[in-house]
């Protein structure tokens, strides 16, 4: 089945105009340091019914990611509007978002920005139907919690992924190289559940999760009893599930770690749509 083109907003760094883009022609160039130098920041956002989901946590950390950076502040009303005119255009009843904001040309200096809205891919679904296999590994770089950013270097990250793969995995929780505590997954957050408690792990050098906070928010609401914990992979393994959370993938049950499968709790139906329902508030 051909999937429908993205749609694509240029979105002027200083809060000027924004600007569809054709897709099939270029827009970044060869000196742009989110090339050159993966140095820029970006979001991920899920598109539900034409209007993006969770957007002012999104916004939020957008804001604080261009800062720590050292990014000019980006103008938050014009990545919402770019965000809103690229979700009504896109026929999907989901799609994924994509905020990128990058350091720019180096012969000009300016900033580069734009909004994407495309399709999920065929994997995340699956992802979501039926859980992940995770290889939990420890982390070898270490962000200072004074400049936690959600950066456009992945490089490091990627590798770990497609090792994991290579491996007969489908995913990875870092754990901390010195403590062993656990860290959060290659692109999300990670969730335990024990009967009507939800710990996310406590630790340093973790990416706060927008999806995880609307989660606990909701959570909270319903009586369940929430909030961060140092954890060790002895702590996954005994708790009733491990999830990864995140915007567009939403929540992902860990089916197995290390290779120890992991049972199928009696709740999973009410978690997962406790996941849902935070996500698409």
């Amino acid at each position: 089945m051909l999937q429908p083109a993205p749609v694509i907003y240029v979105v002027e760094p200083f809060g000027g105009s924004i600007r569809r883009h054709n897709p099939t022609l270029p827009l970044v160039f060869w000196d742009d340091a989110a090339v050159t130098r993966g140095d820029g920041v970006f979001e991920s956002l899920l598109i539900r019914g034409g209007e993006a989901k969770n957007v002012e946590r999104h916004a939020q950390r957008f804001a604080r990611s261009a800062h720590a950076l050292g990014l000019p502040e980006p103008c938050l009303d014009k990545w919402l509007e770019a965000t809103a005119l690229a979700a009504s255009e896109f026929d999907a009843e989901e799609a994924k978002c994509t905020w990128t904001y990058s350091r720019g040309r180096a012969s000009t200096g300016v900033p580069t920005a734009w909004v994407a809205v495309q399709p999920i891919g065929a994997d995340v679904l699956t992802q979501r139907a039926k859980g992940v296999r995770v290889w939990a590994t420890p982390r070898r770089w270490q962000a200072d919690d004074k400049v936690l950013a959600k950066t456009l270097n992945y490089a490091a990250t990627l590798v770990t992924l497609r090792q994991a793969r290579h491996d007969g995995y489908d995913d990875v929780i870092y754990t901390h190289p010195d403590s062993g505590l656990v860290l959060e997954g290659a692109t999300s957050t990670v969730v335990a559940v024990r009967g009507k408690k939800l710990r996310t792990p406590k630790a340093p050098g973790i990416l706060p999760g927008t999806t995880q906070a609307a989660l606990f928010a909701l959570a909270e609401e319903r009586g369940y009893n929430c909030k961060a914990k140092e954890m060790d992979l002895g702590y996954l393994q005994r708790s009733d599930s491990v999830w990864l959370v995140s915007s567009v993938r939403i929540g992902v049950r860990v089916r197995s770690l290390n290779g120890t499968k992991l049972a199928a709790p009696d709740n999973e139906k009410e978690i997962r749509a406790l996941i849902d329902a935070a996500v698409a508030a």
